[in-house]
């Protein structure tokens, strides 16, 4: 995820983008997923500067039970999780979709704890959010070497090869393989496997099956900063393609899907509407009621995450969890080519 910035959301969200573009990934996906039923957009595009403040918002929820509970397992095992990923060798650590590296600061500590220094790659589109996760880790925890790379790895890894007497350990935290499909997921992990060497190790964070209430809680809370969130999308459209919603016209909806076992959230259209993307000349018809589907969360079973990764070329050398059960924490060790 990415980082927060120092600017309120409220000012961001008024500050408009010139000239508006009509080509790109924010209009293709656009193009795409309001022209045909049933509309949607990617996930991916919650995190402009605002809504990267307000995801930031979200992580500090007392409904929002991930991000301090996973924070929770690292401070409990880092040590443990950073042994077994190096085998007695110098260890470099890699993260996917990095963003702040908040919680990521408890392993780095770890590992140079156990080795006197450590290379940091974190990875992230996002190169204003790779500058200011630089400049605080090295700025608080002496020892780590932080090498950033902008680069986008749902679509494959390009890593530099590490020394003979070292290991890879690549992060992926924060439970972000439950907001692809499992066909998508099962392919970004083959992907990663295919970057490492045999010996290197992933560790995977995963959100696990739970109360129903407890779920719906955590993506539709009380204060309604996630429904702010998942509306900042709109917000977003208008800003860099020049459309016109009307942010009051469409609400928040989170809805657990039992079948799939994956929490969903959606923006419901109040009223029978049009809608018109001036950067993309497209209008878009909404009926009363319709949704846009802008993202899953997939909740996984125990066991489940460690299956995933022996299916991509791992395999399974620690796993770690909270006492409630509610967070997963898993370390895959790359075995065979795929």
């Amino acid at each position: 995820m990415n980082p927060a910035t120092f600017r309120s959301a409220e000012a961001t969200l008024e500050t408009p983008v010139a000239p508006y573009a009509d080509s790109g990934p924010v209009a293709a996906c656009v193009r795409s997923g309001l022209s045909t039923r049933p509309r949607r957009l990617p996930p991916w595009l919650f995190y402009d500067e605002a809504g990267s403040v307000l995801f930031e918002r979200i992580t500090e929820l007392p409904e929002y039970y991930l991000t301090r509970t996973e924070r929770g397992i690292l401070t409990a095992h880092a040590s443990e999780m950073i042994a077994l990923a190096a085998e007695g060798k110098e260890l470099r650590i890699v993260e996917l979709g990095a963003g702040s590296a908040d919680k990521t600061r408890l392993l780095l500590a770890a590992a140079v704890a156990a080795q006197g220094r450590v290379l940091y790659e974190p990875v992230d589109v996002s190169a204003t959010a790779l500058d200011a996760a630089q400049e605080r880790i090295e700025r608080e925890i002496p020892g780590v070497t932080v090498a950033p790379r902008v680069m986008d790895y749902v679509h494959g890894l390009d890593l530099d090869a590490e020394g003979e007497d070292e290991r890879r350990l690549v992060l992926y935290i924060g439970s972000s393989i439950g907001n692809f499909d499992p066909e998508d997921a099962a392919r970004l992990l083959v992907g990663v496997r295919k970057a490492l060497r045999p010996g290197d190790a992933l560790l995977l964070g995963v959100d696990l099956v739970k109360d129903i209430p407890t779920l719906l809680a955590a993506y539709d809370d009380a204060a309604g900063v996630t429904a702010e969130f998942n509306l900042n999308v709109l917000a977003r459209l208008n800003r860099e393609l020049g459309a016109n919603f009307n942010l009051r016209a469409f609400r928040h909806k989170a809805v657990w899907d039992a079948v799939h076992s994956r929490m969903e959230m959606y923006l419901e259209s109040l009223a029978a509407q049009k809608v018109h993307v001036r950067a993309l000349g497209l209008d878009v018809e909404f009926a009363r009621r319709e949704r846009i589907h802008t993202e899953n969360s997939y909740k996984y079973a125990p066991g489940q995450a460690e299956r995933m990764l022996e299916s991509a070329g791992f395999a399974a050398a620690g796993n770690w969890s909270d006492a409630d059960g509610w967070f997963g924490v898993c370390l895959g060790r790359a075995e065979r080519n795929v």
